[in-house]
């Protein structure tokens, strides 16, 4: 028997760096909000069993979204940071096994090739931890001092960017997040918090089409992706 496949979509973040007045996981491209297009892409996914949108407290705009992209789908209300908000949408999938498989994405990132996230779940299925959408850095790395000013050049070899999403056992990811709010660290994905308890995420290698919307500037590029991602069909 196949193992089971759930999703988190993350979309209770403050979006301060991209200001304005609609969130982020609200924001349109073409006619559907980037939130819907992540559920769409993951509910697509051969073999998931439904999933959770965690939101800001009193979100009302998700039963906006059409029938189809909600089925199977629940609503969680997110935490101060996303380390809990995550957790909080773990929480909700309360027919979740332990050992279920969970995909967490961020709703700020629309433009998910089918490709990849069909190689990340082939990888993280044979993987004894899991692992996440990343891609090999290309420039070079400099590192600022108080003034602005470049203080040294990092070395780039085998440095990696995180994206999302990142796939590991519902059991294992729930402990995780749990021990590093315990501990006082405050992860910025689940992949830190994985390395928290000893083990070492797989790296399978995205593309850089599945872009996160972080400022104004980024949600003109991501329509470019979109439509690149619809022309490759």
């Amino acid at each position: 028997m196949a193992e089971r496949i759930w999703f988190v979509i993350a979309a209770a973040g403050a979006s301060t760096r991209y200001g304005g007045a609609t969130p982020k996981p609200w924001l349109r491209i073409g006619r559907r909000s980037l939130l819907e297009h992540g559920l769409r892409a993951l509910s697509a996914v051969p073999g998931i069993c439904g999933g959770v949108v965690v939101t800001v407290a009193g979100e009302r705009r998700f039963r906006s979204l059409p029938a189809g992209a909600r089925r199977g789908v629940v609503t969680a209300s997110g935490g101060p940071t996303r380390a809990l908000s995550v957790l909080n949408g773990l929480r909700a999938l309360v027919t979740a096994e332990p050992e279920d498989w969970v995909l967490v994405h961020d709703a700020a990132r629309p433009c998910l090739p089918r490709r990849d996230l069909l190689g990340l779940v082939a990888e993280c299925r044979r993987d004894p931890v899991g692992g996440l959408l990343a891609l090999p850095v290309a420039d070079t790395l400099k590192q600022a001092d108080e003034e602005g000013r470049c203080a040294r050049t990092l070395p780039r070899e085998r440095i990696w960017r995180a994206q999302t999403p990142q796939m590991f056992r519902h059991g294992q990811l729930m402990r995780a997040l749990a021990h590093a709010l315990a501990e006082g660290f405050d992860p910025t994905d689940e992949a830190a918090a994985i390395e928290g308890l000893g083990l070492r995420p797989r790296l399978v290698e995205g593309s850089p089409l599945n872009m996160k919307v972080t400022r104004p500037g980024d949600l003109a590029l991501a329509q470019a992706a979109m439509r690149i991602l619809r022309q490759a069909r």
